[in-house]
């Protein structure tokens, strides 16, 4: 049985703050549904009625293509221990990028990883909970460090000049290439 709440309550921050993966939907009118995994401890509720998450550069930029279009996005967490549960929040969300005003303020939230691209600030329209018994148990070894070592190694006037050319999504939908990025250590 599901259950909606209006903002996100302390049970499920703590709930959210326990899990090391978490699922992100966005949607355009047209086009392909876009559905990501994140890790990396990237996710942060900066009040009940609002969550960001880090966005790391990678092999395209949907979330913010969607985002500037639609502006719609679900983030999943599942339970992979006990209590078994889903938890959803479904929002509307905008790309924040080193560049933009915001970004001083919302960067101190987080550890900047290599490849910092952007920041995903969500503003909560509703919160659901569900059983999550047909989602099984699994234990976290570890972070994959594939994704940070290739930032880190990459050199940044190289790699903005790549972004620089990806300025549409898969469904030629417009993308706001960033024009820095936060370089390796």
């Amino acid at each position: 049985m599901a259950d909606f709440f209006d903002a996100l309550e302390d049970k499920h921050v703590a709930m959210i703050r326990q899990q090391p993966v978490f699922f992100v939907a966005t949607a355009a009118s047209h086009g392909r549904i876009n559905l990501s995994p994140k890790g990396y401890d990237a996710f942060r509720v900066l009040s009940p009625t609002q969550v960001a998450y880090l966005d790391l550069g990678g092999s395209g930029n949907e979330t913010h293509a969607h985002l500037a279009a639609d502006g719609r996005i679900t983030i999943m967490f599942c339970n992979f221990q006990q209590p078994a549960l889903i938890l959803r929040i479904y929002g509307r969300g905008r790309a924040v990028l080193p560049q933009d005003d915001e970004w001083k303020a919302l960067a101190v939230h987080f550890t900047l990883l290599p490849g910092t691209r952007q920041i995903f600030v969500i503003d909560v329209e509703s919160v659901q909970t569900s059983c999550g018994w047909g989602v099984p148990f699994m234990e976290f070894q570890e972070e994959r460090q594939t994704l940070k070592k290739a930032h880190a190694q990459s050199n940044p006037a190289e790699w903005a000049a790549k972004m620089s050319l990806r300025i549409s999504s898969i469904d030629g939908l417009p993308t706001r290439a960033t024009d820095r990025y936060i370089a390796g250590d």
